[in-house]
């Protein structure tokens, strides 16, 4: 089964807010404590998209599509822990995703299965959005040209993904819903970076 990118997806997946550019600064100061976060973050897009499946086995092209994601996130994780065993620094303790369990807080409880399916997938796409701008800002910002393109292949391999968990909302769900609810996930999305404190120990 193939996946039909529409138009309107391909051009409402901006960011409204760009990440503040002190950022890069402070992540640069905090290495490894973003390298730190990453790992985790890898790691949690691979276990998150295991439970997609584990959740939806009847929803056989998000079986098909997301089942090589799984592979690619957790390459990734040990694509960033083995630039930290480089670097002789310990994976350190997971910590807590504030930018993440914001995102969460605005999924709607107690709604339809469909509701419920159709905020898991939209959470995901804009992590993955969010993470990529993140991972383009380090591969441009960066003093360290070894860093920049250690970011550069991530922001590569990564730019598909939150397009890949529109697509498939949109293949379950009527487009008109994908839309509205997505149109108002980036407004959150906008005001949440707007009120955020600017960290540089954190990838979100």
């Amino acid at each position: 089964m193939e996946l039909n990118i529409s138009e309107h997806t391909r051009n409402i997946l901006g960011l409204q807010l760009p990440t503040d550019p002190r950022w890069v600064n402070l992540a640069e100061i905090e290495l490894e404590e973003i390298l730190t976060d990453h790992a985790y973050c890898e790691q949690k897009a691979a276990t998150t998209c295991i439970s997609l499946i584990q959740k939806n086995p009847e929803k056989t092209l998000l079986l098909e599509k997301l089942s090589p994601i799984v592979t690619e996130e957790w390459g990734h994780f040990r694509m960033v822990l083995s630039e930290l065993k480089k670097r002789n620094l310990p994976l350190g303790r997971q910590r807590k995703d504030v930018y993440v369990n914001k995102l969460i807080a605005f999924q709607k409880k107690g709604g339809s299965p469909q509701e419920r399916f159709l905020d898991q997938m939209l959470i995901m796409a804009l992590i993955e959005a969010r993470s990529c701008e993140r991972f383009k800002r380090l591969s441009e910002g960066l003093v360290d040209q070894y860093m920049r393109k250690f970011y550069r292949k991530f922001m590569e391999s990564e730019a598909g993904h939150y397009t890949l968990f529109i697509t498939l909302a949109e293949h379950y769900i009527d487009k008109k819903i994908v839309r509205q609810r997505w149109s108002e996930w980036l407004e959150y999305e906008k005001e949440l970076m707007n009120s955020a404190e600017v960290r540089g120990d954190r990838i979100h």
